[in-house]
């Protein structure tokens, strides 16, 4: 055999190995988790984009849709609305991140003038920790 062989020695490769599960220690614990974050971000965002519609349907309408007009109420103009914009306030009603719809009460609890909120990941009222109903502020 030749001298002038070519590859890797067992060192080398264990080495590479022991490196790779160091990166993967530190990186996944990192990474596992945020996806429900995630979801839940993505969920406020609808919820604060559904919040500005109702603002103005209550610029247009001088009030909030009723909670059995529901969100609806943004979508497909109301017998109860005055002005109602071509297209409505929102092109469809957006579910939460979790594929369920949002909730919507009028007139709010403590005062507020709205509630509108998801389930959270669980899809059932109440909850807590991660499993939390979800509000718009």
């Amino acid at each position: 055999m030749s001298s002038l062989q070519r590859g890797f020695t067992l060192i080398e490769v264990m080495v590479v190995v022991v490196i790779l599960g160091i990166l993967a220690a530190v990186i996944v614990p990192n990474v596992i988790g945020k996806d429900e974050q995630a979801r839940i971000t993505t969920t406020k965002s609808s919820l604060a984009s559904i919040a500005n519609a109702l603002e103005m349907y209550r610029l247009d309408n001088h009030k909030y849709p009723t909670t059995q007009e529901g969100l609806e109420a943004l979508v497909t103009k109301p017998a109860s609305a005055k002005v109602f914009p071509d297209g409505g306030y929102l092109k469809s009603l957006p579910n939460d991140a979790w594929d369920n719809p949002f909730q919507y009460v009028s007139p709010g609890h403590g005062g507020k003038k709205y509630d509108i909120y998801s389930f959270g990941p669980d899809g059932q009222e109440g909850g807590e920790g991660e499993n939390a109903d979800i509000y718009q502020k």
